[in-house]
């Protein structure tokens, strides 16, 4: 029996850890992540943090990963689960109108949906974030309020089916609800 897959969407820039923690957390559920990006190629992803004595987030390289496929090529009902990481790839990618498709793909049915830090620029910018709840980084805080959404500035926010984070601190509050809507969204229907 094949394993279920997930998108991940990424980006140059996207955040490390936000993207790294939730794909093996995956594996470790049993289900395939499958990194999605505007093309299928290697993407750099980058650390961020406020360091002591400044104001502003400080960036630098991270590890770099391997798109599995490209927006374009994305059929939505194979999947079962997408997971909007962080970083500042969502500040562009977001743009992509095939991003766009299948962001209002999973949101339209129902599927299990997670968001992290800058990941929200993605569906607030697809429309999708329109009176649901969300936690997010405050910097993105605008984003989400002026799409129709509302910030929570907590570890994790689920709202439906729709589960976040504010940043890859978060991450051991946010991913495993959104697992657990996973795991039933998998389930077989009793007739």
């Amino acid at each position: 029996m094949s394993q279920p897959k997930v998108l991940i969407i990424i980006g140059d820039a996207t955040e490390t850890l936000d993207t790294m923690y939730p794909y093996y957390r995956l594996i470790e559920a049993g289900f395939q992540p499958v990194v999605a990006a505007p093309e299928k190629r290697l993407y750099q992803m980058v650390m961020h943090e406020v360091k002591p004595g400044w104001t502003i987030t400080k960036e630098w390289e991270g590890y770099t990963l391997q798109a599995d496929v490209a927006f374009s090529e994305i059929d939505p009902d194979d999947y079962l689960g997408i997971l909007f990481s962080g970083g500042r790839a969502p500040e562009y990618i977001r743009y992509d109108e095939d991003l766009v498709r299948v962001t209002k793909h999973f949101f339209e049915h129902n599927k299990p949906i997670a968001s992290v830090c800058h990941g929200v620029e993605i569906p607030a910018y697809a429309d999708c974030v329109r009176g649901r709840r969300m936690a997010t980084v405050g910097k993105c805080k605008f984003d989400l309020e002026v799409c129709g959404g509302t910030f929570v500035d907590e570890p994790c926010v689920v709202d439906g089916n729709l589960v976040s984070g504010r940043t890859f601190h978060d991450n051991g509050h946010y991913i495993g609800p959104w697992i657990e809507l996973l795991e039933k969204a998998r389930q077989p229907v009793d007739v």
